[in-house]
C-alpha cells in the first residue's frame, strides 16, 4: 500500500490515496514528531516532550505507547512504527513525507545552477508541495517552534524561486506578489532588492525608488541601520537606469504541474444575478475590461468607490456576469456588510470560511484557526482562475485577508471609501464612480418604463431626472413607482415628487434619497408601511416569508404577498432562495420610518415576536440535532408568533443554514430587549448546529454573548451553566487557558451553590474538555470527581452517567479491569432506572473494553444490544458508533461481509451527521478490509 504523510499544512496521511482519521492532536503529534526525522530512533523521553512539553502528565509514557499501537492500526502497510533503543522509530520511503519531498526538492534545484528552467521547476515544485500552515491542528510548544522552522524553510525557498524568475525576465510579472511579500516582511533586505528590481523591470523606476526610501526610513527607524551594501548597490544602479538591470530576452520558463489537491474543491457560482436594467458606465467598464487583460499577469483588483446607491454593485456585477465565462473555475461573491444600519462589518474569517464552504472544503477538515482557514483558502484557489467579488467592503484590513496568494484570480472590490491602503499597498487599479449623466439616466428610465412611454413624456422624463440628480438608486425606485401607476401620467408623479423639496441634491447626490423614499413610502397602503418600518428592524441582513409572518403579525400567505408588493416598488429585493433584504440606505430610511410613525408598543411587539420565533423554531431544531441534550426550559411564545416546526435533522440543519446570520443576530436585539434568559438560551440551543457545521468561533461567541446575560440572572444555576458552556466553547477551539479558567469558575460556582448535580456536571465538562486536550489521565481525575459528588448526593441516575465515564478513561488508559468494573456498575444502574439511552452507551463501552482484550464473542455481543437499543431510540449518532464498533470483532471473527456491511452503515450516518472525520476513519477500514482482515 502506498501511504502518504502530510506535515506542510494541515496533519494527514492517505493510505492508497484514501485520508485516514489520524485520532487526536496529540496523536497525530507523535506521528508528527517521528515524521521529521523518518528513518531515525527518537528516544521515548523526546516524544513525550514534544508531544506534552516540559510538564507531561504522570501516564504520558503508557499514553505515549497507545497512540503509537493506534498510529500502527490506521497507517499499515508500507510504514513502520518500531521500538527501538528506548524510542520510536518511522520506517518509511523518504518520498511518503512531503516535508522530505520539499527538501529533497530544494536540495536538487540547489545543484542545478547555471541551468535557471531546471531550477525553476524544481523550486515551483519544492513550494507546491506546502498545503497551508505547517502542522495545523498541533499545538505543543515543539509544533509551534518546528512550524517557525519549517516556514522559514519555504519563505528561503520562495525568494530562491523569486530569484530564478527573475533571472527568467519575468520581473513584471511578479510585482504583485513580490507587493505582498514586502507587506509581510517589512525589514528583509532580500525581498525588498526583489521588490526593486521587479519595479524597475517592470519600468516603474520612480515606484522602486520610492520603495527604496519608504525601506530605508523605516529600517533606521526601527533597527538604527541603514540597508547593506548590496540594496544600497542596487539602489545606486536604479538611480542611474543601469540598462545591465534589464533582463535578457526572456525565456519561456517551464510550469511546473500543479499538485493533485488534497481537498476536494468544486466549482461556485455565487454571483447574484445581474441588474436588469443596466445601462452607461461606458468608461468604467473599459477600465475594467484594461484590469481583464492584466489579470492573467497579476493579482488585479478593481477598488470601486463611491457614495450609497451610485451603482457599484451594479457595476461589479454586470461585468462580472459579462467575462464569467472567462473564469472556468467558478466565481465567489461576499457582502461584507461595511456600511448598513446597526450591523457589524463582517470578520474577514467569516468570509474565508463562507468560501471554503462554497469550494466544498467539508466542515471537518476546516481547520479551527482563523490564520490556517486563510492559508487553506489560499491554497484551493493558487493556480485556479476564480473571480472574486468583495461587495460593499469598509476598509483595507476587511479586504486583505480574502485576497488570493497567487496571479491566477482577479477580485473586485466595492466600497465607499477609496480604500487608498489597497491601491498602495496591493497594487489595486482604482475605478472612481459619479452619478449617472442626464442621458444615461433618460436611457435607464426608458429601459424600466418601455421608450414608447417615455418618449410621450419626454418633459416629465427631463424632470424627474433632474429630481433624482443621477442616483441610480433613486431612479430604480421612481422606475418602480411608475410601473405600478401606468395610468398615471409622469408629469404628475414628477410633480408629487417635486412638491416634497429635496435636499442638497447638488452638494451631495445620495442625499436625495430620502426624499425619492419618501415620495415612494407615501404611495404605499397602511399594511405594507407598517411592514416596510418593521424590516428595518429586522434582525439579521435578510429575511423569509415566515420570519416576516412572526414580525408583521401576519399570516405567511399575506406577508408574502407584501413582500413582493414591496419588491415591486424595488424597496426590497428577492435573491435567489427567495430570501428578502433591503440596500442599507433603504434600511435605514424603513427603520426611521418605523421609529416615527408606529407606536412603541408595536414596535416593542414585533420584535418579540420575532425573537420567540427564531428562538422556538431553533429549539426545535436543537431537539432534532441532539435529542439527548441538556433540556432548555424556553418560555412560551409571544401572542402571534408561530415558530416552525421542523420535522427531522435534515429539515433542522437547512433552516439553520439559512438563517445562521438572523440567528446571530437575534442575540444583539433579545439583549436590545432586556430578554436575558433568551440571551442566553440561543446560545444554548445553537450549539448543536454549530458543532455539527464546524462552526466552532460562532459557537463561542454566542456563549460569550451569555457571559453578560448570566451575570444579570439572579438564578446561579444560569450563571454555572454559561460559564460551563463558554468553557467548552474555548475547549472546541483550543484555546485551553480560557476554557480552564471559565470551568474553574463553573467549579467555584456549583460548589458554593450546594448543588451537588450542577458541580458533578461541571467536572463532567472538565473531563470532556481534558479529554479534546488529549489530556485523558487529568479526564479521568474530574470524571470521579463529579462520581464522588453524585455518590454523596445520593443521585443514583446521574451516577450511572459518571461511572460510564471513568469506565471510559480507564479504558483510553488500558486499565482493562477498573475499565470493566466502572462499566458493569454504570450498566447495573442504568438498568434499574430504566435508561434505555444509558445502557445503550455503557454497552458500547463495554465493547470497547472486551475488543480491546481481543474478546471478540463478547464485543460483539455489547456492540449488538447496543446498537438495537440505539435503533428502538430513533437515536442515529449512537447508532453509528455502535455500527463502527460492531465492524471490529466481525472483522477479527473472519465475518468481513458483516463487518463491511456495518462499517458502509456506519459511514453513511456519519457523513449524514457531517461527521466527516469519523467517517473518513471509517472509509479507511473499509478501504483496507479484504487486504487485513485480522488487523483492522
Amino acid at each position: 500500500m502506498a501511504v502518504e504523510i502530510g506535515l506542510l499544512g494541515e496533519v494527514a496521511a492517505r493510505v492508497d490515496g484514501r485520508a485516514v482519521d489520524l485520532g487526536p492532536a496529540r496523536q497525530r503529534c507523535v506521528l508528527a514528531a517521528l515524521a521529521v526525522d523518518v528513518d531515525q530512533v527518537v528516544s521515548a523521553d523526546r516524544l513525550v516532550e514534544r508531544v506534552w512539553g516540559a510538564d507531561p502528565p504522570r501516564r504520558a509514557q503508557a499514553t505515549l505507547s497507545s497512540y503509537v499501537s493506534r498510529l500502527r492500526q490506521v497507517l499499515g502497510g508500507t510504514v513502520s512504527l518500531v521500538r527501538r533503543s528506548g524510542g520510536y522509530a518511522l520506517v518509511a520511503e523518504r518520498t511518503a513525507v512531503d516535508l522530505h519531498r520539499f527538501r529533497d526538492l530544494r536540495s536538487r534545484a540547489m545543484t542545478a545552477a547555471g541551468d535557471d528552467a531546471r531550477a525553476h521547476e524544481l523550486l515551483a515544485a519544492a513550494a507546491g508541495v506546502w498545503r497551508g500552515e505547517a502542522l495545523t491542528g498541533l499545538g505543543s510548544a515543539w509544533a509551534a517552534a518546528e512550524r517557525d522552522r519549517l516556514h522559514q524553510e519555504r519563505f528561503v525557498v520562495e525568494c530562491d524561486l523569486t530569484d530564478v524568475r527573475l533571472r527568467l525576465g519575468q520581473g513584471e510579472q511578479l510585482v504583485a506578489e513580490l507587493s505582498l511579500r514586502a507587506a509581510e516582511h517589512p525589514l528583509d533586505e532580500r525581498v525588498a532588492g526583489q521588490y526593486l528590481l521587479a519595479l524597475y523591470r517592470g519600468r516603474r523606476a520612480a515606484d522602486a525608488l520610492e520603495h527604496y526610501q519608504r525601506f530605508r526610513v523605516r529600517l533606521v527607524s526601527e533597527l538604527g541601520a541603514d540597508p547593506g551594501p548590496a540594496l544600497r548597490e542596487l539602489h545606486r544602479r536604479i538611480l542611474n537606469a543601469d540598462p545591465a538591470l534589464l533582463p535578457a530576452p526572456p525565456r519561456p520558463a517551464p510550469t511546473a504541474a500543479p499538485p493533485a489537491p488534497v481537498l476536494p474543491v468544486v466549482t461556485p457560482r455565487q454571483l447574484p444575478a445581474a441588474p436588469t436594467s443596466f445601462v452607461g458606465r461606458h468608461d468604467e467598464l473599459a477600465a475594467l475590461d484594461e484590469n481583464l487583460d492584466r489579470s492573467s499577469r497579476t493579482v488585479v483588483i478593481s477598488a470601486i468607490a463611491g457614495s450609497g446607491g451610485i451603482g457599484k454593485t451594479w457595476l461589479a456585477l454586470h461585468w462580472a456576469h459579462r467575462y464569467a465565462s472567462r473564469f472556468p473555475d467558478g466565481q465567489l461573491f461576499v457582502d461584507l456588510r461595511g456600511f448598513g444600519p446597526d450591523r457589524q462589518p463582517m470578520d474577514p474569517s467569516v468570509a474565508i470560511r463562507g468560501f471554503l464552504d462554497a469550494l466544498g472544503v467539508e466542515p471537518g477538515r476546516v481547520p479551527v484557526a482563523p490564520h490556517a482557514q486563510g492559508a487553506l483558502f489560499r491554497s484551493l484557489v493558487a493556480d485556479r482562475r476564480l473571480l472574486i467579488v468583495l461587495d460593499n467592503a469598509v476598509d483595507t484590513a476587511q479586504v486583505a485577508p480574502l485576497l488570493p496568494g497567487t496571479d491566477s484570480c482577479l477580485v473586485l472590490v466595492t466600497s465607499r471609501n477609496q480604500l487608498s491602503g489597497l491601491i498602495s499597498g496591493h497594487g489595486a487599479e482604482h475605478v472612481a464612480l459619479d452619478v449617472l449623466g442626464d442621458d444615461e439616466a433618460r436611457r435607464l428610465l426608458a429601459t424600466r418604463l418601455g421608450p414608447a412611454r417615455t418618449a410621450a413624456e419626454a418633459s416629465a422624463v427631463d424632470e424627474l431626472v433632474r429630481l433624482c440628480g443621477g442616483l441610480p438608486l433613486a431612479l430604480s425606485v421612481i422606475a418602480a413607482r411608475a410601473r405600478m401607476k401606468p395610468d398615471v401620467p409622469l408629469g404628475a408623479l414628477a410633480a408629487e415628487l417635486r412638491d416634497l423639496g429635496l435636499r442638497a441634491l447638488d452638494d451631495d447626490p445620495a442625499a436625495g434619497i430620502t426624499t425619492v423614499l419618501s415620495w415612494s413610502h407615501r404611495a404605499l397602503t397602511a399594511e405594507q408601511a407598517t411592514a416596510f418600518g418593521l424590516l428595518g428592524l429586522a434582525p439579521g441582513p435578510d429575511i423569509d416569508q415566515h420570519a416576516a409572518a412572526n414580525l408583521t403579525g401576519l399570516e405567511p400567505c399575506r406577508a408574502l404577498a407584501v413582500l413582493r408588493d414591496l419588491e415591486q416598488a424595488s424597496l426590497v429585493a428577492r435573491d435567489a432562495r427567495g430570501r428578502y433584504r433591503m440596500h442599507d440606505l433603504v434600511r435605514r430610511y424603513a427603520a426611521e420610518t418605523a421609529r416615527r410613525d408606529l407606536d412603541p408598543a408595536d414596535l416593542d411587539a414585533a420584535l418579540h415576536r420575532v425573537v420567540d420565533f427564531y428562538l422556538h423554531t431553533a429549539h426545535t431544531g436543537h431537539r432534532a440535532l441532539d435529542p439527548a441534550a441538556t433540556p432548555v426550559d424556553v418560555a412560551p411564545p409571544a401572542p402571534g408568533c408561530h415558530p416552525l416546526p421542523l420535522a427531522d435533522d435534515l429539515a433542522a440543519v437547512a433552516w439553520f443554514d439559512a438563517e445562521h446570520g438572523c440567528l446571530l443576530a437575534v442575540q444583539d436585539t433579545a439583549a436590545a430587549l432586556g430578554r436575558w434568559t433568551v440571551v442566553w438560551q440561543l446560545a444554548m440551543v445553537m450549539t448543536s448546529f454549530h458543532v455539527r457545521r464546524g462552526h466552532l468561533h460562532d459557537n463561542l461567541r454566542l456563549w460569550r454573548g451569555a457571559l453578560a446575560a448570566a451575570d444579570r440572572d439572579p438564578d446561579p444555576a444560569t450563571r454555572v451553566l454559561v460559564h460551563r458552556n463558554v468553557g467548552f466553547a474555548h475547549a472546541k477551539v483550543h484555546r485551553h487557558e480560557e476554557a480552564m479558567r471559565h470551568l474553574d469558575r463553573a467549579v467555584a460556582l456549583a460548589g458554593a451553590t450546594g448543588d451537588g448535580f450542577l458541580l458533578a456536571h461541571t467536572h463532567i465538562a472538565l473531563a470532556w474538555a481534558w479529554e479534546l486536550h488529549d489530556d485523558v489521565p487529568r479526564a479521568l481525575e474530574h470524571s470521579l470527581k463529579a462520581l464522588d459528588v453524585l455518590r454523596a448526593g445520593d443521585n443514583r441516575a446521574r451516577e450511572a452517567v459518571a461511572l460510564n465515564m471513568v469506565g471510559w478513561y480507564y479504558a483510553l488508559l488500558d486499565v482493562p479491569d477498573r475499565a470493566s468494573e466502572h462499566c458493569r456498575a454504570a450498566l447495573a444502574l442504568h438498568r434499574a432506572h430504566g435508561d434505555r439511552n444509558g445502557v445503550a452507551a455503557t454497552l458500547d463501552s463495554l465493547g470497547y473494553i472486551a475488543r480491546s482484550a481481543g474478546r471478540h464473542e463478547q464485543a460483539l455481543e455489547c456492540y449488538q444490544e447496543a446498537l438495537g437499543l440505539f435503533r428502538e431510540l430513533d437515536h442515529t449518532y449512537g447508532a453509528a458508533e455502535a455500527l463502527e464498533g460492531i465492524g471490529h470483532p466481525l472483522a477479527a471473527l473472519g465475518r468481513p461481509d458483516e463487518a463491511r456491511a456495518a462499517w458502509v452503515e456506519a459511514a453513511g450516518l456519519f457523513r449524514s451527521q457531517r461527521r466527516d472525520v469519523l467517517a473518513a476513519r471509517v472509509e479507511s477500514r473499509l478501504a483496507r478490509l479484504d487486504h487485513l482482515p485480522q488487523q483492522v
